[in-house]
């Protein structure tokens, strides 16, 4: 009896979760079906790389999301953190004072937003979409629209190494974050007090929260995850280019709002994110398997984000209507 209840509470807590696997599941073995290059080594490397920045990215989101705010500005933060991280690098044949300077520079910016949010309380899709344009303007400013390269041949540790010949370096390190920050919003005080924050900032103030201190943390966090992305995804390409990071937010929301992560804030696990991460990167390979027109990509995507907050949507209001019914 005792573990059926555990398994009855861990099926209520993680629905969405379970319900975003089983539509992953379901995907997969029809792309598989339709398509014999998509159940393949090569292929599954492949998505693998490429959504290996969205996952950093979709994590620092996820925590974002979670204080009930909205970060715009990480696409453009790892495009400046990278250049200049890059610049520097190149500058002074220092891979860790490049790797150094990515992850303070990303920080840095998500410092200053959270300072604009948290601490002068100014709206976040505002702040963090102006922060994107000068994120943007810098990029291109710093490095006069040239793209950085010729870097150290140590700096292709993280995006190109790999174990026994095979299983690349870069998927343990991002394993490794997911578990970090799984541990942090599950387990440490900070994570319960994001979503605190999250479910009703007024009512964690007057529980003794330090709401302005723990928001502004939350977009540091969000920065430092924009630093290992750009960090990742220059040492897997071995450039850096002004326009990396450009759109790269909507992956990250969809990834984080596609793994149950609400976007009112309050609810939400590291693990819907990292099975929306992988469905937004999957979906976007089988596209091009099928020979779908690139320029459709973004169209499906952004389907999949209103379906998502939809079924939130109408998840609420039926369980608004459940409860109503037992009160009777």
């Amino acid at each position: 009896m005792e573990r059926q209840g555990m398994l009855g509470r861990t099926l209520r807590e993680y629905r969405s979760e379970i319900a975003m696997l089983g539509v992953f599941l379901l995907f997969f073995v029809i792309m598989s079906l339709s398509s014999e290059y998509f159940f393949t080594t090569r292929n599954l490397m492949n998505v693998m790389s490429q959504v290996s920045s969205n996952a950093m990215l979709a994590i620092g989101m996820t925590i974002v999301i979670i204080t009930s705010g909205i970060d715009l500005s990480v696409g453009g933060n790892l495009g400046l953190s990278g250049m200049i991280g890059c610049m520097v690098m190149v500058s002074t044949r220092n891979v860790f004072l490049g790797i150094a300077t990515i992850l303070l520079v990303s920080s840095a910016v998500g410092l200053v937003n959270g300072l604009l949010i948290g601490y002068l309380k100014m709206p976040a899709f505002i702040v963090t979409l102006g922060i994107m344009q000068v994120c943007r303007s810098l990029d291109y400013v710093i490095s006069n629209a040239n793209t950085a390269s010729k870097f150290p041949a140590a700096y292709s540790f993280l995006g190109k190494s790999r174990i026994a010949e095979s299983f690349p370096i870069y998927i343990i390190f991002i394993l490794g974050i997911f578990c970090i920050f799984g541990w942090i919003m599950s387990k440490c005080k900070f994570g319960r007090f994001l979503y605190a924050i999250g479910s009703n900032a007024e009512a964690a103030r007057l529980s003794g929260i330090n709401v302005k201190f723990n928001t502004m943390l939350a977009y540091v966090c969000s920065g430092l995850m924009c630093g290992f992305a750009a960090w990742m995804m220059t040492s897997r390409l071995m450039a850096c280019d002004p326009t990396y990071g450009s759109g790269n937010e909507m992956d990250a929301i969809a990834a984080a709002v596609i793994g149950g992560v609400s976007m009112s804030g309050g609810k939400g696990k590291l693990v819907g994110t990292a099975i929306g991460v992988l469905l937004v990167g999957f979906l976007r390979n089988a596209l091009n398997i099928l020979g779908v027109n690139p320029f459709w990509q973004g169209s499906a995507i952004g389907a999949v984000i209103i379906i998502a907050v939809l079924a939130e949507k109408l998840s609420k209001i039926q369980l608004g209507k459940k409860r109503r019914l037992m009160a009777a």
